[in-house]
Parts: structure tokens; C-alpha cells; sequence
């Protein structure tokens, strides 16, 4: 592995090229905080991808593209005197050392748990009015659920057992039951609502990342499809002329794959 030293003299290239690419390249010199964004997004998705196939390599590589993006919005930053990439850093810093009080200071904890609080409890401290107001609105769906039910959590609003949670989630299944009967489609919209919400906490009981567990599943599904796709046109048939039961051998023979 490189040294410190090689650490900070390969970060300072990159910041050297950022600033030559800023004066000299007709794109980069357009680009504008809002230009990147969706860009900086699909980096992220790209590098959650990389994450959830194991590959290191191209985590590697979506690393180094997620730190351009953010060498790429200090130096927009910089040309306005707003802030540079020291500030990004030193900010960062000075926020990890007054969140962890338990290791640049006199606290103590006794795990994981109490940490969470403590965190939350720092945070409300600084002038935050809500738990919730870290969570970015824009979130999917999923994943905000996730975060929302995280943060309560670390001030205390939570479920004891598993086995509670599982109950509220039958509970929930109970109710959308009950409004699939009416036909009432915006009822029906709520009550799914609640089912989805119920199962993404008891996914954090059972300490499953259910976006992750979902997108394995996709990942699955999409395998399996195009296995199905496959084997299709080996057969010289298209998947819109064979029945059910003739895609379905197809397709236990993916699961055995």
C-alpha cells in the first residue's frame, strides 16, 4: 500500500489537473455546480453497483470518479471565494471530532447503539429542530424509509424485539387486505405504503440493508430473464409464442444456474 506521503502527493496531483483542466478544457471550463449533479449522481449508483458485485477494481474506479466530482465542486467554489478543498476537509474534520466525543473527549460508551444516540443527540444540540432534517428529500423511497426509521431510532423512538415488528408487519398486510376489498385505489395506495414501511424496519431488526436485498434480488430476476431470453431464441421461438409453463422450464433451469 502507498505511504501517507504518496496518499497527499497523488491528492494534490488530482487537484493540480482539476486546476489545468478548469483553465484549459473547452467542457470543463462550462461546467457549472448544477451541471454536475446529475452526473455526481450516477457516480454514486455506479459505485453502489460496484459495491453489491464485490468488484474491487471498479469500486476503485468509481472512487477515484466520485473524488473528481467533489475535487470538481471545491474549485467552482473557490473561484467565488466561497470555500476550497481545504475547507471541505478541515469541515469535516471538525465535525467528526465534536461527533465523537467518545474519542477525542471525556465521554464513554458502551457500544454501537449508544454511540447512534449520542450522535443524534449532538446534532439536535447544534441547532438542527428535527432528527429528520439529515435526511435529503430527494431520496428514493426506499432508502429514505431506511434512513427515517434509522434516525428515530437513535433518539430512542423504536421497537424492542424483532418479533413486535414482524407482528405490525402482519398487521399491516391485515389492513391492505381489508381495503383490497373496497377497491378503493388511494386507500389501497396507503395501505401498501404502510406494508412497505413496516417491512423496511423490520429488515433493520434483522440487520438486512433492504435496499441492497432488493437489488440483489433485481439483480437476480435479471439474470434469470435473460437466461430465459436466451434459451428462448436457442429454441428458435420468441418468449411471446411460448406459454407459461414452457418459459417456466426455462426458467427453473436459470434457478439451478
Amino acid at each position: 500500500m502507498n505511504s501517507r506521503n504518496s496518499q497527499l502527493k497523488a491528492v494534490s496531483r488530482l487537484l493540480t489537473i482539476m486546476d489545468e483542466l478548469r483553465a484549459q478544457c473547452p467542457w470543463d471550463k462550462k461546467q457549472t455546480m448544477k451541471s454536475l449533479r446529475h452526473l455526481t449522481i450516477e457516480e454514486t449508483y455506479e459505485l453502489g453497483d460496484a459495491i453489491l458485485e464485490d468488484d474491487l477494481q471498479e469500486v476503485k474506479k468509481e472512487l477515484g470518479d466520485l473524488l473528481l466530482h467533489i475535487v470538481f465542486y471545491a474549485k467552482i467554489a473557490s473561484e467565488t471565494g466561497d470555500f476550497d478543498m481545504a475547507d471541505v476537509a478541515n469541515d469535516i474534520c471538525e465535525k467528526l471530532i465534536h461527533r465523537h466525543p467518545h474519542i477525542y473527549g471525556d465521554i464513554e460508551v458502551a457500544d454501537e447503539e449508544e454511540v447512534k444516540r449520542n450522535w443524534e443527540n449532538i446534532k439536535l444540540k447544534e441547532g438542527k429542530k428535527s432528527v429528520l432534517e439529515g435526511v435529503p428529500n430527494s431520496l428514493p423511497a426506499l432508502v429514505k424509509a431506511n434512513r427515517i426509521q434509522d434516525k428515530v431510532a437513535g433518539v430512542g423512538f423504536d421497537w424492542e424485539q424483532p418479533h413486535q415488528v414482524l407482528q405490525k408487519v402482519q398487521e399491516e398486510l391485515a389492513e391492505l387486505q381489508a381495503e383490497l376489498a373496497s377497491g378503493h385505489a388511494d386507500r389501497m395506495e396507503a395501505e401498501f405504503g404502510d406494508v412497505l414501511f413496516s417491512l423496511v424496519n423490520y429488515a433493520r431488526f434483522l440487520d438486512i440493508n433492504p435496499e441492497n436485498a432488493l437489488e440483489r434480488t433485481n439483480k437476480k430476476f435479471i439474470k434469470r430473464f435473460q437466461h430465459l431470453e436466451k434459451r428462448a431464441k436457442e429454441s428458435g421461438k420468441t418468449l411471446k409464442d411460448m406459454s407459461l409453463s414452457e418459459m417456466d422450464v426455462f426458467w427453473e433451469e436459470a434457478k439451478k444456474l
